[in-house]
Parts: structure tokens; C-alpha cells; sequence
């Protein structure tokens, strides 16, 4: 199960040629669950430029797997604590989004597919954090 930040959603809806969308298209094509959070979703549907690409974006974001916080609050205050974390050991995140994120993978136990360079700041503070990579071998 992978999770897949607002980072490559955004490269994908571009047609950016980076590993992480040819690897998405690659994850959606076959049996790979990907899922999304409410905060990447409102970041996605944020970028649109128009009502039309938004009410498309937010059909097709809405049939995908949605990971929630079990305890909005608590996540919350987990997230603060990843911040916290980043910080003392010198990697301050540059958006505290990233570290919701972050948490929400950790407590649904997702794999991140990310191309945001915090997220591998975070992984190296916050060892639980889980980054997919971004080659696979073939069968």
C-alpha cells in the first residue's frame, strides 16, 4: 500500500517525465493499493485552475483510497512531535503539512511516494517513516 504525496500528484497532472510519475502510472496500472490523505487531497484540488479541472480532479481523487486519522487529534499532535523530532536533529521541515503526512503513512504503515526533498529529511530523523523507492525490479 502506498501513499503518494501531493508532490507527485501534482508532476503526474502535468505529464512531468520523473521517475516518481512513471512509477505511479506503473503502481496505478497494476494491482498496487494507492491511496491518498484529506491534506494531500486539499493541496491537489487547490492547484486547480479552473472550476471545470477542479470538479474532474475532485471526481477522480474522490474514488480513490482515503487514509484517515484514526484521532485527528492525536495524529495531530504526532505530527507536532515528527516536527519537534526533524528539529533537534537539525532537519527542519519547511511545511508542517509534510510532517501530517508523514504521520498519517507511519500510522497506516504506507510506503510514501514522494518527490519533496523534506520527506527525506523526515525519514532520516524518523526512522518509522517509510519512503517507497523509486525503482522496481521486474517479475
Amino acid at each position: 500500500m502506498v501513499l503518494v504525496d501531493t508532490s507527485v500528484w501534482a508532476d503526474f497532472l502535468r505529464g512531468a517525465e520523473v521517475p516518481q510519475v512513471r512509477l505511479l502510472a506503473q503502481l496505478l496500472a497494476g494491482e498496487e493499493i494507492v491511496g491518498i490523505a484529506p491534506i494531500i487531497l486539499q493541496e491537489v484540488l487547490q492547484g486547480a485552475d479552473s472550476e471545470e479541472r477542479f470538479e474532474k480532479w475532485r471526481r477522480y481523487f474522490g474514488d480513490m483510497r482515503c487514509y484517515v486519522a484514526a484521532d485527528s487529534v492525536q495524529t495531530h499532535i504526532a505530527a507536532a512531535r515528527l516536527y519537534q523530532t526533524c528539529r533537534r536533529a537539525g532537519k527542519t521541515p519547511r511545511s508542517s503539512n509534510d510532517c501530517l503526512v508523514a504521520q498519517i503513512a507511519i500510522e497506516h504503515e504506507l510506503a510514501l511516494l514522494h518527490n519533496d526533498r523534506d520527506f527525506e529529511a523526515i525519514a532520516s530523523a524518523v526512522p518509522e517513516l517509510r519512503l517507497h523507492p523509486l525503482t522496481q525490479t521486474a517479475p
